[in-house]
């Protein structure tokens, strides 16, 4: 586990965190941040990934504009990273995730998983880059102002039922565009449901839809595929 650089493929540096697992590399996952940064929930989902033989890497894409921004999930945190938002831009995002992809291109076939803002980096990455075998969005919001675009790989969503941001009508609309895509809605969650650092985190939900990440990525990147 360590704290890295990278280089962008316009020049920009940039910091990320990266998990190799003990044993034989299996593949390489690329993790992508919530609006709160690089933070020790992001750098646990790496360690995760990791212990289940994957070279994770998680590139800060703040970093652009907010240089090693990282907090957690109070009230007051949640405004703060919030404010960040009108700075973010998808296609500089994705020079991040491409130069992040390409760090741990060694290790075989490539995945990446995000959550909230991330998530819909994850689905952007599937239709605008090439190089990832599968991709797994967690709530996210922004997904539908694309869904028609079409995903390179196989691509996953989970989705929480009591979302107060993403409305049913955003997420069937995801659904009714990705016709292909593994689909999941998940009862008694609302936003941020995976992450057991918020007051948001449903146990439940959260354990079966990392069952079905891990099962995604063992299906579609994992070694031998």
């Amino acid at each position: 586990m360590a704290n890295i650089t990278l280089t962008a493929s316009d020049g920009h540096t940039f910091g990320a965190y990266e998990a190799k697992p003990a044993g034989i590399l299996s593949a390489g996952i690329v993790v992508v941040q919530e609006i709160f940064g690089v933070n020790s929930h992001i750098r646990s989902i790496c360690d995760r990934l990791a212990a289940e033989g994957y070279v994770a890497i998680a590139p800060a894409i703040f970093d652009r504009f907010e240089p090693d921004f990282e907090t957690g999930y109070t009230a007051e945190n949640v405004e703060l990273a919030k404010t960040l938002l009108p700075k973010f831009d998808m296609g500089k995002c994705l020079l991040d995730v491409a130069a992040a992809r390409d760090a741990v291109a060694s290790a075989g076939t490539i995945g990446i998983v995000g959550f909230c803002l991330g998530g819909s980096v994850a689905f952007a990455a599937a239709t605008r880059l090439e190089g990832f075998s599968a991709a797994s969005s967690f709530y996210g919001g922004m997904t539908q102002k694309f869904a028609d675009e079409k995903a390179h790989c196989p691509v996953q969503f989970h989705y929480g039922a009591d979302d107060a941001g993403i409305p049913p009508e955003n997420y069937l609309e995801v659904k009714a565009k990705q016709a292909d895509a593994e689909f999941y809605v998940y009862e008694n969650a609302g936003h941020g449901f995976h992450c057991d650092a918020r007051a948001s985190f449903a146990p439940a939900a959260s354990a079966l839809a990392w069952r079905r990440t891990l099962d995604f990525f063992a299906k579609h990147v994992a070694v031998g595929v």
